[in-house]
Parts: structure tokens; C-alpha cells; sequence
């Protein structure tokens, strides 16, 4: 009975301040499209509505459809997607488009679990699609629901424990709407986003506040709990840039790691800061560089890159080559004009983009 009572009053209290409060504008709210969902769901994965914003409006007008998507060049989808990270979701994007296209006829399944067994889309992203397009009662828990729900309920599990995401699961759905759950979810994320903030939350703003466990008990800056800690894996990337008679090898890397599908240019991964002396040694070894045959230009300043679970730096060396080296047929040779054209991680962009003004960049 207090479980009903607390349902029926978490719930209208959402949608009383949903309904005269919420101001929150994005394009795909009130979106019944399935393609149009699961493009800005899977954006907005790992990322902020702000920066996701301009991807969805390009990636949208460049491919309106599932099927326009599913016969993309992938390095043309990589290009749009370029500064936005997390490259698996691009991946996976491209996989997904595929199967529904040619196994589906173009047609996103209307079940929770069908969705949830596609590529790249998890429970959350499958509520968000079965709720929002086809009005099927499946709650989302992600970071937003995950702090109101702990703050306003006292809750003080792990929420990156199992038992912990098996508890919120539960109640979110339990708190659920089923009649209106689009609505509903739609809701709960835009009142963490913009009142139940991670930092400096509205409080006082807040339609929760005579009730709300976290706010009673002085215990906001507390909720939620969450137990592991991110251990940052230090990595060390050595770019080579062998230039011959203007041009420079570049492939896509088929390597399934951070950047699988993107350019690069051969590159030494090594543990811990190497000197110029053993890097070219090992390149030399490795046959990417001519023995005896090349002058090295320049060398730049480290760059350095924070991913979810890694820390990179990365470093440039430009070399003169006196003799070209036979390279697999993966590399080919470009003009510095085709680089603007191909999809590059971040890391390498902001290299490029230092040395853009120079008048010969190869």
C-alpha cells in the first residue's frame, strides 16, 4: 500500500512539474520515429546533449533514413562523426542500419527484447526506443535516474553494484507511468538534468524537497554511491609521418580497438616514454621507415588525450624520406589536400590543425 502510495505520488508529482516547470527544448522530444530515437539515444551515449546536439542535426540531414544509412560509405559516416568519440557507437551504428535494412526491410522491431539484441543497444537505450516510439511500459535507468531516484528514496547501494542496478531497475519501474511511459521517462531524465543535478542541484526549486530523503537527511552531495573507482590505463602513441615527394601512408585501422574504422598513420605503441633514438630504431625494424634513407624534420610536443578508462599521450615525428618503403598494401600514399577528407581520431586532428598554417605541411 505505501509502495502504491509513493508510486502515485512520485509520479503525478513528476508530471505536475513536467507539465508547468520543464522548459528543456530538443529536437527529438515527442519523437515517434524509432530511426530518429535510436540515432539521438546513441549520440547522447557517453555524451552531453550541448555537444551531441549539432552531430544528431548532421547526421540526420546527411541520412534521413535507415536505409540511406545503411548504404553510407563508412568513412563518410566517420567524418560527421569526427570529434565525438567512443567510435564503437559509430561502428555499431553502421552494423545495426545494416541489419535492419537487410534483414528487417528496413523496419525497427516493436519489442524490448528484439531492440535490446541489437548491436550497441543496451536495456537503457532499448526503454528509451520501446518507450518513446512505441509506448511500451519499459523505464530507463541511466545517470539521471539513478540520482533522483537514490536522493529522493534514501538509497544507498552501489548503483554500479549488481544488486545496486537490480534495485533501481526495479523501482524505476515500479514508479513508472505505464500508461503515459514515454512521457514519463522523458520526465524523470530532463528533471535530473536541469533540478536533481549531479553538482550544485536545485534544491530549493525542487518539487521533492518536503520529501526527499537525501535532502532531509543533509545526504545530496552523498547520493548516489557508487563504489569503483576508474583505474586509467597509460598508454604511449608514437605517430611517424614519412613524407615522399609530398605524400604520406595512410590506412584504416582494422585493429579492434579505440579507433577501429578510422585513419591513421603508422604509428609505435609503447609502454612508457621511449627515446627518438629507439623509436626510430624499432621503425626501422619494423620497415616503416628506410634505413639510412630519411632526415627527421621535426618532432612535436606531446598531445595528450583522456578517454573513459585510458590516458594517452601522443607524440609526431615528421620525417624526409630519401627512398620510399615498400609498405603493406593496407597503406596508401596520400597528398596532405586528402587528408581533410579522411575521418582521423581527435588526437591526431589537433596535430593536423597546429600544423595547418604552415605553407608545406609534407
Amino acid at each position: 500500500m505505501l509502495l502504491k502510495k509513493s508510486k502515485s505520488s512520485f509520479s503525478s508529482t513528476l508530471f505536475a512539474w513536467n507539465l508547468t516547470k520543464n522548459h528543456r527544448k530538443m529536437p527529438w522530444k515527442g519523437e515517434k520515429d524509432p530511426y530518429r530515437i535510436w540515432l539521438s539515444e546513441i549520440i547522447l551515449q557517453q555524451t552531453r546533449v550541448e555537444q551531441g546536439l549539432g552531430y544528431y542535426k548532421r547526421m540526420l540531414k546527411a541520412y534521413p533514413t535507415v536505409k540511406k544509412l545503411a548504404k553510407a560509405d563508412d568513412n563518410q559516416v566517420f567524418k560527421i562523426w569526427e570529434g565525438l568519440g567512443y567510435y564503437s557507437r559509430c561502428r555499431n551504428l553502421l552494423e545495426t542500419a545494416r541489419f535492419i535494412a537487410d534483414k528487417k526491410r528496413g523496419v525497427f522491431p516493436d519489442s524490448f527484447e528484439e531492440l535490446k539484441s541489437l548491436k550497441g543497444v543496451g536495456p537503457y537505450t532499448a526503454a528509451a526506443i520501446a518507450s518513446f516510439a512505441f509506448d511500451l511500459p519499459h523505464a530507463v535507468v541511466d545517470g539521471n535516474v539513478f540520482r533522483v531516484l537514490a536522493r529522493v528514496f534514501g538509497i544507498e547501494l552501489p548503483i554500479d553494484s549488481t544488486e545496486g542496478k537490480k534495485k533501481f531497475t526495479e523501482l524505476a519501474n515500479s514508479m513508472m507511468d505505464r500508461e503515459q511511459p514515454g512521457t514519463y521517462n522523458q520526465a524523470i531524465m530532463d528533471f535530473g538534468a536541469t533540478i536533481c543535478k549531479p553538482r550544485a542541484p536545485n534544491c530549493q526549486s525542487c518539487p521533492f524537497k518536503k520529501t526527499c530523503l537525501a535532502f532531509l537527511g543533509k545526504k545530496v552531495s552523498q547520493l548516489p554511491v557508487k563504489h569503483k573507482k576508474i583505474v586509467l590505463k597509460h598508454r604511449w602513441f608514437y605517430f611517424l609521418l614519412p613524407s615522399y615527394r609530398g605524400q604520406l601512408p595512410v590506412k584504416i585501422r582494422t585493429e579492434k580497438d579505440i579507433w577501429q574504422g578510422l585513419a591513421a598513420f603508422p604509428m609505435l605503441e609503447r609502454e612508457k616514454e621511449t627515446s627518438i633514438k629507439a623509436l626510430l630504431k624499432l621503425a626501422e625494424k619494423n620497415k616503416l621507415i628506410p634505413a639510412n634513407a630519411y632526415v627527421v624534420e621535426s618532432i612535436s610536443a606531446l598531445y595528450r588525450q583522456t578517454l573513459s578508462h585510458q590516458l594517452i599521450a601522443g607524440q609526431f615525428i615528421r620525417i624526409r624520406l630519401r627512398k620510399k618503403p615498400a609498405l603493406d598494401k593496407e597503406w596508401k600514399w596520400q597528398h596532405a589536400d586528402a587528408l581533410k577528407s579522411q575521418a582521423f581520431p581527435q588526437l591526431i586532428n589537433q596535430y593536423l590543425s597546429a600544423i595547418a598554417t604552415q605553407t608545406i605541411l609534407f
